[in-house]
């Protein structure tokens, strides 16, 4: 573990190219992402997330997948679950907290197997944005409710049941994406509310979160640092650590997200500046994916200690 490098990438089809395969020997991502456009079969997807682990002689080695349900369902080919979305799940607690249990409960163990089965070990969940009128869609029933404390409770459930599956978990998008009148993968989106508000708010729903990993917004939040997004701001990231406390990985959302500016390499040497510990590559450009490999650093004690963490709720 000791030679990665702080980065994830993503691949590009249902099987590992050969350039692809030279690529994760000689740079050794922290960890791989997948996409819908790596999965056509349950035969094909063990096949490829074994390619990938065989590179690295290890079993536990950290494979994503976006799998919230709703509108963002990678595993589509198996499983229908357009309308189990986090807001369906949000609406059932307010209604039936018994039936909001055993659904919930049985959509995160189908969800966990249907991972195994394929072989990814990390869930890019749960979403803790709060539901805001007016704010873009590119939340909205993602989110679990306009309630902070509906979102702390399904949100400490969600992380609870995917690690008593053996699935890691990433809280997105620290340290709150539910404001942002724009979609961050075209546009930068600016939030200017007040820090008090926030604090008490959009950012309380990521405290005291037991998930190994949490994933940034790429937002600029105004009234703490009016130049740069939550990935690029050392002011951020301090404020995840000092007042929201979260203590584990922070790893960008994907960099090739229109919100963010620059090229690849810019956007890579920024989040590592600001004290991210992962950055996050998803598309699979191959030009990209070098520069963000040679502008990632060696994992140090910390990252090592906390994947170590992770590997433990695999076993």
């Amino acid at each position: 573990m000791i030679n990665r490098r702080c980065f994830i990438t993503g691949v590009k089809s249902l099987i590992l190219s050969n350039k692809e395969k030279n690529f994760l020997i000689k740079y050794k991502p922290w960890g791989v992402i997948l996409f819908s456009r790596n999965i056509k079969s349950i035969t094909q997807t063990k096949k490829l997330t074994d390619d990938i682990k065989k590179i690295f002689k290890d079993e536990k080695y950290p494979i994503l997948l976006d799998q919230e349900g709703g509108r963002v369902n990678r595993l589509s080919k198996f499983t229908n679950n357009t309308q189990l979305t986090a807001k369906f799940f949000g609406d059932l607690y307010k209604k039936d907290i018994k039936k909001f249990n055993e659904y919930f409960k049985i959509f995160i163990n189908e969800t966990s197997f249907l991972m195994k089965q394929i072989g990814i070990n990390i869930n890019t969940v749960p979403v803790l944005d709060i539901r805001h009128k007016g704010s873009n869609n590119v939340i909205g029933d993602r989110s679990f409710s306009s309630d902070p404390k509906i979102i702390n409770i399904i949100g400490n459930l969600c992380i609870k049941y995917f690690h008593q599956n053996n699935i890691g978990t990433v809280i997105k998008h620290i340290p709150g994406h539910g404001l942002a009148k724009v979609d961050s993968h075209k546009m930068r989106p600016t939030v200017k509310e007040k820090l008090s508000y926030l604090l008490k708010n959009d950012f309380s729903t990521f405290k005291k979160k037991k998930s190994l990993f949490a994933m940034t917004a790429h937002i600029i939040y105004n009234m703490v640092d009016d130049k740069n997004t939550a990935t690029h701001s050392k002011k951020i990231i301090q404020l995840i650590r000092n007042k929201i406390k979260f203590t584990n990985l922070i790893m960008t959302d994907d960099i090739s997200m229109k919100s963010l500016k620059q090229s690849a390499e810019k956007n890579t040497q920024k989040a590592f500046s600001a004290g991210c510990n992962l950055v996050l590559h998803c598309n699979a450009n191959y030009n990209e994916m070098i520069e963000v490999a040679d502008n990632s650093p060696l994992v140090d004690r910390f990252i090592i200690k906390k994947t170590s963490q992770f590997y433990k709720i695999l076993s």
